[in-house]
């Protein structure tokens, strides 16, 4: 197990580094995003002395408001146990994520579903992604599992086409087998959505989301399952992914996960206004 989680966190530490500078502060090190694109974290520095303390963490927030970035942190507990009330001590609200991988002896099975992996060389690959984020936002905005109202209308108002610079980005990575996208297509758009990010022979499954409207079909679990069949075809040795809660965490576990740790998501306890 202990292989398993230094695995992860090489992955978390080199994920970011290919659109990101880093700064450190003391046990911590923070992702700053180079250019257009999602903004990052900061999370423990690989080979510190000492375990990330309440001064790093303010220090951090500190920085993060200075470049405009969210004051985001993200560890996994078995690896940094004593951060969790150093965290909370310092004002943040964390949440304790399961952690699972795939087990490779319960390969998912094909999707229930049709599932369109994006191409990144087809016409329609901005219109897509586009289409991916909406839906992520949507989905994301009603946290859970239970079925609402917000659907195909939402996510159509939801929509904004991405800058030239950032459908590059993601052409590039997914060109380079880094990045991967997936759509549950419908008469009615897009209806769920996900994407993996992969560093050597590590994937991360992230971004799952369905429209409210659409939950309770399977449509999570089958996104999940094709990007991760997708991830394994692909020289992929170890999928795994966080869960917000049990109750998707079971959705996962159906698919052919295992729960093995806690990831931990820290924001700040209350977020000031924009200035």
């Amino acid at each position: 197990m202990t292989e398993l989680f230094d695995r992860l966190e090489r992955f978390y530490d080199a994920v970011p580094r290919d659109g990101a500078h880093t700064e450190d502060f003391g046990g911590l090190v923070l992702f700053v995003r180079d250019g257009a694109g999602w903004p990052y974290y900061a999370r423990p520095r690989l080979g510190a002395a000492e375990p990330p303390s309440a001064a790093d963490v303010i220090a951090v927030r500190a920085r993060q408001r200075e470049v405009g970035a969210p004051e985001a942190f993200e560890w996994v507990h078995e690896t940094s146990p004593d951060l969790l009330p150093v965290a909370r001590s310092a004002g943040l609200r964390v949440l304790e994520a399961p952690l699972l991988v795939l087990d490779r002896a319960a390969a998912p099975a094909p999707p229930p579903v049709p599932v369109t992996i994006l191409d990144a060389e087809a016409p329609s690959f901005a219109a897509d992604l586009a289409a991916r984020r909406a839906v992520a936002a949507i989905g994301f905005s009603v946290p859970g599992t239970a079925a609402g109202s917000a659907g195909p209308t939402e996510r159509d108002v939801a929509t904004v086409p991405l800058a030239e610079d950032e459908v590059e980005s993601e052409r590039r990575a997914a060109l380079a087998g880094k990045r991967a996208s997936a759509l549950v297509p419908s008469p009615d758009g897009v209806l769920a959505s996900g994407m993996y990010q992969r560093v050597d022979d590590v994937a991360e499954i992230v971004g799952v989301a369905t429209l409210p409207s659409a939950r309770r079909r399977g449509l999570g679990a089958a996104v999940t399952a094709a990007l991760a069949s997708h991830a394994l075809s692909n020289g992929t040795d170890l999928v795994f992914l966080s869960a917000g809660s049990e109750d998707i965490a079971r959705v996962y576990t159906r698919v052919g996960f295992r729960r093995i740790g806690t990831a931990c998501i820290a924001e700040p306890e209350h977020i000031p206004p924009p200035a």
